[in-house]
Formats: structure tokens, C-alpha cells, sequence
């Protein structure tokens, strides 16, 4: 092996999956370079795992310009993007959320979801088609270096930078790749070998379901179906239960199947047998088996994400159920918030101490949306072992248990699927780097939320003109919102005290705006970036302006 060669950057990135993707994307966004370390190869396709870009993901997304190639992409225009339940994928359908397709997603304000707040609703496409998205958004960015084939073998770190190792998988016998780096984050999945090395340990509920999990490809599965075919179609039956996902509209299908508490392991259960059953189909029905998994669904948070200049990220700073396919978009949330309060640091404008605000926002939300996500796996399990017997019965009786039982889970899983709360109810209350005030944020469910200007919570949408969102218009730091025309000799006090402090502030003048939401009561606020509200008030001097921009930047 030769000597080891050595290259510096600002922040390196273990892991090329959606979140590390999208932390370069995010970074380069500010002009700052990353290195993204990953083991697998650049035309690898991931395996079929996420299914779900949420509303607050796509709103990510539309800010890197990536939103309209991952619209464009996943299932055909028509496909519905409905979740049906029914007794088997072919058999009779007892329920079904309308959630419109990607022909209609913009215009069709009739479902649960439809009339959301923000310039970007949530689409159904499968991880197999976002990634390839991201990698050719990353790649074309000359500030994001992609070491593909390469692995991680160690790191150490000091007061002043992280020193790693990297291996060319391919090339084993070759030099190994010193990287020095400003800050690391580990996006490496569940098994992060970043978190280990900080230390850091996943704490919470080992099992909370088990599940097989089949790709098939059955090319003849739509033409059988009773029923119109569905994004996400749960099987429900005295039988057996379990849920079938749309991969490409056509005729590639993920089937889950929940192994009840009886069976003692997946290899006690047959396979072939249980996705017979799901589908509901014979022995004779042909389909091909593209690739399988076991696997456990899990509770499970990561008891720190920062050592030093060490951070964790996605799964591996948290793994759960993938009710509400809140795993991989609430690693996108990290990626998006960390990213912000790394450039802060690169930028030199934000205090040390400002980086603690990565944990001390986003593990109480981790731990909160984990807790809602094992509930939520908790009530299902509890519904396959309440399925009525006589749910497939053509009778009285058995009609009458379809419309109840299908009602019920319907209420259940609309705010699952649905779930407003989610998506803009979360806040941060905690953060040593926003200015809060007398008001507590709205209490938020799964499924509901109030919207609310109270610092720490996502700043309410509005259009500041067609095709033009609040959001668009957001600076890159920080963007004080004025109001009140009346009141800009505050604003340009607030202008001065950033510009000493060497924060960046963009000004917006939204005062000409009719369509302003009532939760907006002050004359002023400041939103970061991320959409969340830091501060708010009706006027300033210079000394309360200087605090203010003091805390904001991490010295308050």
C-alpha cells in the first residue's frame, strides 16, 4: 500500500444515501464544499424502502430546485396515489383516502390532504426513483466531491478538525485517503459507524413489529384487481394481513407482511403462501421475485447527535416503523437543519456554543415523531387482531362489518397518511439560538396542527404572488419580515444591528399583502431559512435590536 495522500474541506459527509445527498445539496446551496463518502457504486439502485417525499420535504426540495424533477418522476400521471383497504389486493375494498395523483396533485383540493398550506404537496415515489434524482442534482455541482466505492475506516478529531481515513473499495490496495475536514456527518444508515465512534448509542424499543418484506414483479396483477388500483393497497382479512406498494404503476409491487405474535420467526412463516394470500391469488398466479427482506420494525433514537465536530444524521441518529414513511423525511429535516447551522459556523458569524442548537431542536423531535410512529404501528397491530370474522362473508352481516371495520381504519390511517401534524405542527422550543417570548406553541397530533407565528414554529405559508411562496423569497440566512409600512425606521435599526453583527439579513416587505394569515399579530419577524420563526415583535431600539441579533447568532 503506498503512502496516504491528504485533501481538506469543509465538511465531509459518510453516507450518499437521500439525507447525505441532500446535506451537500444543502451546503452548496450556501457556496460552501463538502466531500460525500459512499459505499456504493454511482449507478447502484437502492433497495424499494421509502415510498413518501412529505409536503415539508418537497417545501425542501423546491428551495434546492430539485422538486420539479422528483414530481415529474415515480408513478405514471394517472396512477391514483389513494391508500385502499380491502380484503385482499384483488378482493372487495372496505375503504380508501383519496390523496390525488401527480396529474391532478396541484389542482384537486377535494382529499384530506388537498388544501394543504404550502407550495408543495406531498408526493408518492419510491427511494428507487429519488436517488438517482439527487445524484445527478449532486453531481452537476462542482462544490460536491463524490468518492463513490469508498469507505470510511476510521476518524479522529481535536479542537480545530476531524482527520478520517478513506478506503477505495475498489481499488484495496491503493492509498489510503487522508481527509481533514472542518465538520463530519454521518449519514451511514442504522449501523453508522459515526455514531459509534462519537460514542453515541440507539436507545428505545428493539421490536415493534416484524415484517417480510417482498419485491415482485407481477405485470398482470392491475388487469385481476375488483377494485381501481391504489399508491399503498392493506390487505386486511381473518387470514392474513399485510400491504402491497405501488413501485412503478405497472408492474413492480412491494409487498409487506406482518408476522402476527404467534409466529415464532420468519422462518416459520411460508413466504410464497403469505403473499398468496395478501394478493389474493392462486397457485396459479405467475409473479417473479426481484429481491427480499426481514426486518424488525424498531423505536429506537440515537441518546446524542454531536460530539465535538462529529455529527449523526438520518438513520443514524434514528430508526423507527416507517408508519407514515417518517424515516427518511425526518432525516431530510436533520440534513436541512444541520446544514444551516454548519454554514452558520463556515460563514464565522454564529458563535461555537450555536452549534448545540442541531440537538438540543431536533433529538426532542425525533424522540417525539418516534413515539407517535410506534403508537400509531401499535393501533394496526392491534386492528389485524380485531379483523371480524365474518368480514368476507357475502351476507348481511359480513356487509356490515365491511363498513364498519373500513370506517374505523379509515380514521385511523388518514392522519397517518394525511398527517398535517407532521408535516407543519412540529416546533423547537428549546433552541439556545431563537428568541422566544410569553406565548407557548399550539400542542400538534399526527394528524392536526394550528398554525402559529410563535418563535420556534414553521412560519405560516402564504403567496406572495402566483407561482411566488413566502418560502421563495426567503434569504439564505435570516429574512425579517416588516408588515406595517409605518414601521420601517425599526426594520433599518434591526438592519444595522445584523450588519454589525455580521448576520445575514434579508429585508421583505410584505406589508402590501392582503392575503397575509391572521397568525401573524406582530409588526415584525424573523424566519430562517428552514421556514421557522426566531423572533417577533412590534418595535425595537437599538439596544433590544442588539440583543436580539445577539441571540440569533449564538451569544445571547
Amino acid at each position: 500500500m503506498t503512502a496516504s495522500v491528504q485533501v481538506q474541506a469543509p465538511v465531509l459527509i459518510v453516507g450518499g444515501g437521500p439525507v447525505g445527498m441532500t446535506m451537500a445539496l444543502c451546503l452548496a446551496k450556501r457556496g460552501i464544499a463538502s466531500y460525500l463518502v459512499e459505499l456504493r457504486s454511482a449507478n447502484t439502485l437502492p433497495d424499494v424502502k421509502c415510498n413518501h417525499i412529505s409536503a415539508r420535504s418537497m417545501e425542501l426540495f423546491r428551495s434546492l430546485g430539485v422538486s420539479q424533477d422528483l414530481r415529474a418522476a415515480g408513478l405514471p400521471d394517472h396512477y391514483p396515489h389513494d391508500v385502499s383497504y380491502r380484503t385482499s389486493t384483488l378482493g372487495e375494498e372496505i375503504a380508501r383516502i383519496h390523496i390525488p395523483g401527480r396529474n391532478t396533485r396541484l389542482s384537486d383540493h377535494s382529499g384530506p390532504d388537498g388544501n394543504w398550506p404550502t407550495p408543495e404537496p406531498p408526493h408518492r415515489i419510491n427511494q428507487r426513483y429519488i436517488e438517482p434524482i439527487l445524484r445527478r442534482h449532486v453531481d452537476k455541482h462542482s462544490l460536491i466531491t463524490c468518492l463513490y466505492r469508498h469507505q470510511m475506516v476510521s476518524f479522529s478529531q481535536d479542537e480545530h478538525q476531524v482527520t478520517a481515513q478513506i478506503q477505495n473499495l475498489e481499488l484495496p490496495d491503493s492509498s489510503i485517503l487522508t481527509l481533514k475536514a472542518t465538520y463530519m456527518v454521518g449519514c451511514d444508515g442504522g449501523r453508522s459507524m459515526v455514531r459509534k465512534g462519537i460514542g453515541a448509542q440507539l436507545v428505545g424499543d428493539e421490536v415493534v413489529q416484524r415484517v417480510q418484506s417482498t419485491c415482485i414483479r407481477a405485470p398482470h396483477l392491475i388487469a385481476q384487481m375488483t377494485a381501481p388500483p391504489a399508491w399503498a393497497m392493506f390487505t386486511v382479512n381473518p387470514r392474513r394481513s399485510g400491504n402491497i406498494y405501488a413501485i412503478d404503476g405497472k408492474e413492480v409491487w412491494l409487498i409487506h407482511n406482518y408476522l402476527r405474535d404467534h409466529e415464532a420467526d420468519f422462518e416459520s412463516v411460508d413466504r410464497d403462501g403469505a403473499i398468496r394470500t395478501i394478493l389474493g391469488v392462486d397457485a396459479d398466479f405467475e409473479y417473479e421475485v426481484m429481491s427480499k427482506e426481514d426486518w424488525f420494525g424498531r423505536r429506537l433514537v440515537s441518546d446524542k447527535l454531536q460530539q465535538g465536530r462529529v455529527f449523526v444524521a438520518g438513520d443514524a441518529a434514528h430508526l423507527w416503523v416507517p408508519y407514515a414513511g417518517y424515516g427518511m423525511n425526518a432525516g431530510l429535516a436533520d440534513a436541512a437543519n444541520l446544514a444551516w447551522h454548519l454554514s452558520a459556523q463556515i460563514e464565522l458569524w454564529a458563535a461555537p456554543l450555536a452549534l448545540n442548537a442541531y440537538e438540543k431542536e431536533r433529538h426532542p423531535i425525533t424522540e417525539q415523531v418516534s413515539r407517535f410512529a410506534m403508537n400509531h404501528a401499535h393501533e394496526m397491530s392491534k386492528r389485524r387482531q380485531e379483523i371480524p370474522p365474518c368480514l368476507e362473508e357475502k351476507s348481511v352481516e359480513g356487509a356490515a362489518a365491511r363498513a364498519a371495520f373500513g370506517q374505523d381504519l379509515y380514521n385511523l390511517n388518514v392522519q397517518q397518511y394525511c398527517c398535517a401534524g407532521l408535516n407543519f405542527g412540529y416546533f423547537y422550543d428549546q433552541s439556545p439560538v431563537m428568541v422566544y417570548d410569553e406565548e407557548k406553541a399550539p400542542d400538534y397530533s399526527m394528524g392536526s396542527y394550528s398554525a402559529s407565528s410563535v418563535p420556534g414554529c414553521r412560519a405560516p405559508h402564504f403567496w406572495l404572488e402566483a407561482g411566488q411562496s413566502l418560502y421563495d423569497a426567503l434569504g439564505p440566512a435570516y429574512t425579517l419580515l416588516c408588515f406595517k409600512p409605518e414601521f420601517r425606521a425599526d426594520a433599518r435599526v434591526i438592519e444595522e444591528a445584523a450588519i454589525k453583527a455580521n448576520m445575514p439579513l434579508k429585508i421583505l416587505d410584505v406589508s402590501g399583502h392582503h392575503d397575509i394569515p391572521l397568525e401573524y399579530r406582530h409588526h415584525f419577524a424573523i424566519v430562517r431559512a428552514d421556514a421557522h420563526t426566531v423572533w417577533r415583535g412590534d418595535q425595537v431600539n437599538a439596544e433590544s435590536a442588539k440583543q436580539m441579533i445577539a441571540k440569533l447568532c449564538g451569544y445571547g
